[in-house]
């Protein structure tokens, strides 16, 4: 409040410092035209417009001996490979340095439709890993040594699109999709391995199949039909991002057709997304679609999801469905989870997993837990974690967490891997975070990682 204070009291001065330069600039603040919009925050105003700002610098560091993996087990969606060090004694350390930042402009004002907004989101990334302590630019003695260059400090425009409407809403630029893929995740601690592949959840691509492109240039309009039900329609990929990097199997496949219904309710949440690729050149190869439910019923919690893709073209299909439900019982969270994936000429693959915690006194919550993923391939190696994770809430802003565990699988060369790791955290206020983590694995494998951010809006 004193920042926005600050920035809108300087800019009233220097209005009113003289007449002449006021009306040359003509640009008044009026302090009371984003109260009538409703907007609140880092704001900027006009007598017509409201310019909110908000934005995130996040730090990452990585240092230690991780730059192998140890194959655990093979999903559906890829590799689950464990901690391990590589690199020749003495040439065996890796690191990585990452700097993220973004800003984002909204600027709103009233219309005879709704509000009508601008939004320009600018995202900057500098990153670079070292491998087995490889001189920049050079190949250092042990294996596949070497710096890598993965960013720059060159501000690229994220979004950039506007909108208008009320409870119907119309969009065109560049921004995300519409299309949800949320109510997805299993509430076991520990969660599932394929859930894991595709970023907790449950995913419609493989391969060819579902080689669907989503947000980009876009044009989207969404709409409230009351009682908690909505809806979108929305072409999407139309800068044809799919063109350049779709595999030989398939043609053009630019532009993407999504439309979602979804619904929000009393302690439920729901939705179905369809998608359609390759709309701008009429061979639409590739169909997809992710539906979702959670529900919540006093103290049980049951969630359901299924991703399929298909791949008209190529004649293959392929599916993903996960389950899962939490109970809280007096001091007691008890969860189950199960995946499984399958479709046309590929193996079906299944997991499970579960987890029981206790608060144990005032900000303390023991964690027990374990997951099994069964490989559907002749000799595929299963894969198997059980851990035990502690959690502390040392102060208001200081938290504890703290794991150890095994990864073991049945493979021809059985993996039996130990491993444990700790973590500090601390969250002061004002939108600033930080953490420091250890993580140390029987194979060999560490690592020490540092974060640090800070949000403003």
């Amino acid at each position: 409040m004193k920042l926005k204070s600050l920035i809108l009291g300087s800019v009233a001065a220097a209005g009113l410092s003289t007449g002449a330069f006021a009306a040359d600039l003509g640009v008044l603040t009026s302090l009371d035209v984003c109260d009538a919009l409703g907007l609140s925050g880092l704001t900027i105003s006009s007598d017509t417009n409201c310019l909110q700002i908000s934005g995130k610098v996040s730090y990452e560091f990585n240092w230690g001996d991780y730059n192998a993996d140890l194959l655990l087990t093979t999903t559906s969606a890829g590799a689950a490979n464990i901690m391990d060090n590589g690199g020749a004694a003495g040439d065996e350390l890796d690191w990585s340095s990452k700097v993220e930042a973004w800003l984002k402009f909204v600027g709103t004002a009233d219309s005879d439709f709704g509000p009508a907004k601008a939004v320009i989101k600018l995202k900057a990334k500098n990153e670079s890993k070292t491998v087995n302590e490889g001189p920049d630019g050079a190949t250092g003695p042990g294996a596949a040594g070497g710096s890598i260059a993965l960013g720059s400090d060159a501000v690229a425009v994220d979004e950039a699109y506007v909108q208008v409407g009320d409870t119907t809403v119309i969009m065109a630029g560049k921004k995300g999709s519409i299309a949800k893929d949320g109510d997805d995740e299993p509430f076991n601690f520990l969660g599932l391995f394929n859930s894991e592949a595709v970023d907790a959840g449950v995913g419609y691509t493989l391969g060819d199949i579902g080689n669907i492109r989503t947000g980009g240039q876009v044009i989207q309009v969404v709409s409230d039909l009351g009682n908690g039900v909505s809806v979108g329609l929305g072409l999407e990929d139309l800068n044809g991002t799919n063109a350049a990097v779709a595999p030989s199997t398939e043609v053009g496949m630019a532009g993407t057709l999504v439309g979602v219904i979804s619904y929000t309710g009393e302690g439920i949440t729901a939705h179905v997304t369809g998608l359609a690729g390759g709309i701008l050149d009429g061979t639409i190869n590739d169909y997809a679609m992710h539906a979702g439910f959670t529900g919540t019923f006093d103290a049980i919690k049951f969630r359901a999801a299924l991703a399929a893709g298909t791949d008209v073209l190529l004649a293959t299909s392929y599916w993903n469905a996960l389950a899962s439900a939490q109970g809280t019982f007096d001091m007691f969270t008890v969860a189950v989870s199960g995946e499984a994936t399958g479709g046309t000429g590929l193996d079906n693959d299944y997991g499970i997993g579960g987890s029981i915690g206790a608060t144990v006194s005032d900000g303390v919550t023991i964690n027990l837990g374990g997951r099994y993923y069964q490989d559907g391939a002749v000799g595929g190696p299963d894969g198997t974690q059980i851990a035990a994770q502690l959690v502390a809430a040392v102060t208001e802003t200081i938290t504890i967490t703290a794991e150890a565990g095994m990864y073991s699988n049945n493979a021809g060369v059985a993996v039996s891997d130990f491993y444990g790791a700790a973590q500090l955290a601390w969250a002061p206020g004002g939108g600033f975070t930080s953490s420091i983590k250890g993580e140390a694995h029987q194979s060999g494998g560490y690592k020490v990682t540092f974060k640090a951010a800070k949000s403003f809006e």
